[in-house]
């Protein structure tokens, strides 16, 4: 049993597959029905308009319709393309068991615990006949598939089939009132339109189900009495063939399949059998845990079951289909109908070979499940799944192609697999050991090997090589060697495709695709939501491979797309050029013509062959969104820009490609303001100001305009805009405009006209404008502003630009790859020579912007022509009259030619933090380049850091360090350097080093030695802040050796004893009143890993505090331990006091938390010892030891990382990386 889709869900009690779509409904004893994809795993859609369980469903095979009978006594007709119920038919008087469509008329069959059966119209709506005879509920009612006739069966334990014939005859709408109650009064007491032909009478309980044979006058029935029942049926009788037994409960459902002879019974004992229907003997049993089954349902098309249980549904196939096929340059072997079967591809000649013996077995799944072949042996290998698997080796004699009479004994073994490795030689696979034999052609044993993981199945790869397959990866094994040549973790593999050249394979399981090359080496994987059923390499090295309803390729680099669906499942045997040579299921071969344009145009690209791609842009109809967008994606808006004739995307496109003629010509055409606005931001980026000025115009933006002719010297314009200003009384844009120019007098004469008399005066005196000056003065009379005194005025004067008059120097570029082609056959092959020749060197020039002056003053001067019209009716402005501006000039040819002169800005470097970023996975080095999340991410799954706050500074100053800056001119950016470690003069410019890092490990070492120091003298937070930096600053060092690294660790596990350490001794000078806690800190400080000068002040220390206390017993072993480290005299002499006190009295005035006895470390949260024996948790990082209850806090020692995170442990060498 295959199973194809499982659902969960309430119990199934209706099923009905979908004749052509992948569908099937089941109804539900909640009321629910839902239809899903059975194909895709989803549900499409769910109908709730039952109350009650609904117990009958199906679909018609032709309308959008399926019908659905429930426990609330209604039949609904639904129209699953609208989603709704379109009506309801009542009649019956209690719950509805089954229903079903007639394949032919508009009718529906249902059948009730109203003991009776009818048949409705569901055109005209209405009962048309009732069938009255059983006298217990009706469990199901059906229409035979093609005769006139109905079975039903009954609780009454009697299986009826009823003649319908004469119902055909019947009127269908009746004409008058007259013939409706003639009908009416037919149909209450049981007409003479539907008449029982045959009682089947057998079974010794209730009949839940009969169903007629597809083509054959055979009727199955299930009973509560545990039996399958077989009737025959001729015109005049019908009488019990057999019974099967077997089912240990009620028997649910049974029903004949549709393209095999068995029958396939489900019950309440939670299985379901198949049975031989032609030697009436049990085939197979599955069964289920706890779900008794209640529906059966089959696809009237093609192999497929269904069954309803207790808690959802199964589809299931009961064989595979997959013919088994081996392919040998043009030939095919394949296996069909008990026969070896031989296909020429070239010449599509198919013919049988020899006969193959299967053995009369009365189990499923037992056809050949693959077909290995040996060409120079003309030998064929036929594995099965009989015995537990097995294979039988067929030796094919030259003449025998096309005679199919030659029956030869085939040498036969056990196996779970078998394929040829070499000319005389093939691999048996012994699952139970994990061994391979490998057998001659006599089937004789010439060696034994083991096989290096446990292997289910082997597969062929090359000569003397098999590949091996186990749950989760696949080995590539050489048996002469015994070596592992490669190895590839893969979901479970169901298939194996080696290229023609056998330097790349596909693996093929369920629903992914992975390339590798024959060392398995990932090349790339792909997933697919419906199941992929085969595939075959081209003569290109693309993969081409179909699912169930597409063929589809895949491109080394894993794009992938379809080729064109399918209505059916095909496996393919071969590709050759535009043609799929394949098997159906029914093992036909078949010959597809496809069409190859599309991925042999990625192909091309993909391998950079721009000959091909620029052939096929000529010659093909390739185009479409999604190979628009697919060019965009990789990297080629220049060659998209080529298919694209809407003008809004061919802008986008071309600002994309940076080809900025092509955005003018698309941006006149659109003529909007966006696009005139984004085209002057990229030709800025570029550096085209002509453009620029361009762009600005066509918006009438001024504002931008007068910046930019700020920028770049344009004054002449500058003032023809201060005109334009005045024109449209803009009177900011003209002060704004004589500001940038430097004219006193304009602003003056501005801020006077504006009636900013005290302003105007200002401006006049301070720029020594005296008349002006003196006739405002008398204007203000008493109102004159007082001028600061002791300041020296300057005149304010626009700067002098970096560049003056024309572009930026752009950079001189190649033209595009595609360019030059492109053009030529976008301008059907012929080159104007005039427009060659006008084409110069320079690249502002190539954009074609003939005449860009006389373009600009066309504009400004139409602008300004505008605004005199504007203000003519208000009797016009004498100051213009008298302007000397140039003569109107035509648009420059710029558009009209726009597009046969492409180029492409030259594509941006990486920057140098970018590759630093990309090619390290050390913490610092990414720090160092600024991608301090990816910094953060990897410091959290190495460390467990949670706490950055403390790491801070370090990253800006790792950033800070490793870069520089230089100052170009006072007007342009500054230019950022990267600093690289290592760098020397004989370094390749080509190749960039690691980071200059601020942070290095001698650094730390010297910090040590003063924290030493600073411990020794007595300044405990002076050391504490000194041990805390080199922990803070460790996960950001970077050495280069493995030594330096185990150094590294050792220096964390140094510091972090210190800093336990001296955190206790601080918390114990902090906690004066509570002499206890007191005595136990100082004691747990004894046992931190100290150095021993120390170690020493620890011990004396401690044995001060609990002498003070009166606990001369600790106090005792204190000393004892000082005098055991060698002290200075001075300690050694208060040591052997204290323990001849001690002695006289050894007891302890206080019970303290500590057993210097039992060996222990300290919390370094809580600070209370954690005993041999005891549980406890540990920071990632720093390795200080925690109380359980800690666990997911922020490490009380290091202050970083999170207690008991889980970490792959400290990354500080290139060489942990290697």
């Amino acid at each position: 049993m295959l199973t194809k889709f499982e659902t969960k869900s309430n119990r199934v009690k209706g099923l009905t597959f979908h004749p052509k779509r992948p569908w099937i409904l089941a109804s539900l004893h909640s009321g629910v029905i839902q239809l899903w994809d059975y194909r895709m795993g989803t549900l499409i859609d769910r109908f709730d308009e039952h109350e009650g369980p609904v117990r009958g469903v199906h679909f018609h095979n032709s309308q959008p319709l399926f019908v659905s009978g429930g426990d609330d006594y209604k039949i609904k007709v639904w129209n699953h393309k609208t989603h709704r119920c379109l009506f309801t038919l009542l009649g019956h008087l209690d719950y509805i068991r089954t229903v079903q469509f007639h394949h032919e008329n508009p009718w529906i069959v249902s059948a009730s615990d109203d003991q009776t059966i009818r048949i409705w119209n569901w055109q005209s709506r209405t009962c048309i006949s009732v069938l009255t005879g059983h006298n217990h509920y009706v469990m199901c009612a059906s229409f035979h598939p093609k005769e006139d006739l109905v079975v039903s069966a009954s609780l009454d334990q009697t299986v009826r089939v009823w003649d319908i014939a004469s119902l055909k005859k019947k009127t269908v709408s009746p004409a008058d009132d007259l013939m409706r109650f003639t009908q009416m009064n037919s149909d209450l007491f049981g007409g003479v339109d539907a008449i029982v032909k045959y009682v089947l009478e057998g079974h010794d309980r209730g009949v839940n189900w009969a169903s007629f044979h597809p083509t054959l006058p055979l009727i199955v029935s299930g009973a509560d009495d545990r039996q399958v029942k077989l009737w025959r049926m001729n015109e005049t009788k019908a009488w019990e063939v057999d019974t099967l037994r077997g089912h240990m409960n009620n028997v649910s459902s049974v029903m004949f399949h549709a393209k095999q002879d068995i029958i396939v019974s489900n019950s309440e004992d939670k299985s379901i059998r198949v049975w031989d229907a032609t030697k009436r003997t049990g085939i197979q049993t599955f069964r289920r845990e706890h779900d008794r089954f209640w529906i059966l349902a089959v696809h009237p098309e093609i192999n497929l079951l269904a069954a309803g249980h207790d808690n959802g549904m199964i589809v299931f196939k009961l064989e595979r289909e997959r013919p088994a096929f081996a392919l040998s340059g043009d030939s095919l072997f394949y296996v069909k109908d008990r026969f070896l079967r031989y296909y020429e591809c070239s010449t599509q000649k198919d013919s049988q070979v020899i006969p193959i013996r299967r053995p009369g077995t009365p189990s499923l799944n037992q056809s050949p499940r693959t077909l290995s072949y040996s060409p120079t042996e003309n030998a064929v290998l036929i594995c099965s799944d009989l015995d537990g698997g097995s294979y039988e080796l067929y030796i094919i004699p030259k003449d025998s192609v096309g005679r199919s009479d030659v029956v030869q004994d085939a040498k036969r073994g056990t196996g779970g697999s078998a394929v040829f490795i070499a000319r005389n030689r093939f691999a048996v696979l012994e699952k139970s050991t994990s061994q391979v034999l490998v057998k001659n052609l006599k089937n004789e044993v010439v060696k034994k090997s083991s096989l290096p993981i446990p292997t289910d199945a082997i597969f062929y790869a090359g000569t003397g090589n098999l590949l091996c397959r186990s749950e989760d990866k696949v080995v590539i094994f050489d048996l002469q060697q015994r070596l592992v040549l490669g190895e590839l973790q893969t979901p479970f593999v169901r298939y194996v495709v080696w290229s023609n050249d056998m330097e790349s394979v596909a693996l093929l399981s369920k629903h992914t695709i992975i390339i590798a090359s024959k060392k398995l080496v990932l090349q790339c994987t792909l997933h697919e939501t419906i199941r992929v059923k085969s595939g075959a390499w081209d003569d290109n090295g693309v993969f081409i491979y179909t699912t169930l309803n597409h063929i589809k390729y895949c491109l080394p680099n894993g794009d992938s797309g379809i080729i064109r669906t399918l209505d059916v499942p095909i496996y393919i045997t071969k590709v050759s050029g535009n043609t799929i040579f394949c098997l159906d299921r029914d093992g036909k071969n078949r010959a597809i013509t496809i069409n190859a344009t599309e991925y042999i145009f990625k192909l091309a690209l993909l391998r950079k062959r721009y000959d091909h791609v620029m052939g096929m842009i000529k010659n093909s109809q390739l185009c479409g969104q999604a190979m628009i967008a697919y060019l965009q994606q990789k990297g080629f808006p220049e060659v998209a820009l080529h298919f694209v004739e809407d003008e809004r995307v061919r802008f986008n496109l071309a600002l994309e490609s940076g080809n900025i003629s092509v955005a003018v010509a698309s941006a006149t055409e659109i003529n909007e303001k966006e696009q005139w606005y984004r085209l002057g931001v990229e030709a800025l980026r570029q550096g085209n100001a002509g453009i620029v000025e361009f762009a600005y115009q066509q918006t009438k933006n001024f504002e931008r305009l007068s910046f930019l002719y700020l920028i770049t010297g344009k004054l002449d314009k500058l003032s023809k805009l201060m005109k334009i200003a005045e024109v449209k009384n803009n009177v900011m844009g003209q002060f704004h405009n004589a500001l940038y120019l430097g004219d006193v007098k304009e602003r003056v004469k501005i801020l006077e006209n504006a009636g900013h008399l005290p302003l105007a005066y200002i401006t006049a005196s301070v720029h020594g404008l005296n008349d002006v000056a003196e006739r405002l003065a008398t204007e203000l009379g008493e109102n004159v502003p007082s001028l600061p005194e002791g300041k020296t005025p300057s005149l304010l004067m626009p700067p002098s630009p970096v560049m003056c008059g024309g572009d930026w120097p752009l950079l001189r570029v190649m033209k595009g790859i595609f360019e030059g082609g492109l053009e030529s056959a976008a301008r059907g092959g012929a080159v104007d020579e005039e427009e060659e020749e006008d084409v110069g060197g320079d690249w502002g020039d190539a954009l074609d912007m003939v005449d860009v002056d006389g373009m600009e003053n066309r504009d400004i001067d139409a602008i300004l022509e505008e605004a005199e019209e504007e203000n003519d009716e208000e009797g016009g402005w004498g100051e213009l009259e008298g302007l000397d501006l140039p003569p109107e000039l035509d648009t420059p040819k710029a558009f009209a030619n726009a597009r046969s002169s492409v180029f492409v800005t030259p594509t941006q470097g990486m920057p140098v933090s970018h590759i630093w970023s990309q090619k390290s996975s050390l913490a610092a080095e990414q720090a160092a380049a600024g991608s301090f999340d990816t910094a953060m991410r990897l410091l959290n799954r190495q460390l467990g850091i949670k706490n950055f706050a403390p790491l801070k500074s370090m990253f800006i100053d790792l950033f800070s360090g490793s870069h520089s800056y230089l100052r170009a001119f006072s007007s342009s950016p500054v230019v950022p350097l990267a600093i690289e470690r290592g760098w020397s003069e004989s370094s390749s410019p080509n190749v960039r080093g690691p980071p200059a890092l601020v942070y290095d490990f001698s650094q730390q070492e010297e910090k040590l030695k003063s924290g030493y120091k600073a411990t020794t003298s007595g300044k405990i937070t002076e050391a504490l802040r000194l041990f805390l930096s080199i922990l803070h600053t460790i996960p950001l060092v970077v050495v280069e050796s493995r030594s330096e690294v185990d150094e590294v660790k050792e220096l964390v596990t140094i510091v972090k004893e210190y800093v336990l350490g001296l955190k206790m001794e601080l918390k114990r000078r902090e906690t004066k009143d509570d002499p206890v806690r007191q005595q136990e800190l100082a004691a747990y400080f004894t046992h931190c890993n100290l150095q021993l000068p120390h170690l020493r002040l620890a011990l004396f220390s401690a044995m001060g505090v609990c002498y003070k206390s009166r606990n001369l017993a600790t106090a005792y072993t204190f000393a004892k331990r000082l005098l055991e480290t060698n002290p200075m005299e001075s300690q050694a002499k208060t040591a052997r006091q204290i323990v001849q006190a001690a002695e006289r009295n050894m007891t302890d005035a206080t019970e303290l938390n500590y057993d210097f006895r039992n060996p222990f470390v300290i919390c370094g949260s809580t600070y209370v010892p954690i005993y041999r024996g005891q549980k406890d948790v540990s920071c990632p990082y720093c390795t200080a030891r925690f109380v359980p209850s800690q666990e997911g806090n922020i490490c009380g020692v290091c202050d970083l990382a999170v207690i008991g995170a889980d970490a792959s442990g400290l990354v500080c060498s290139p060489s942990q990386v290697r």
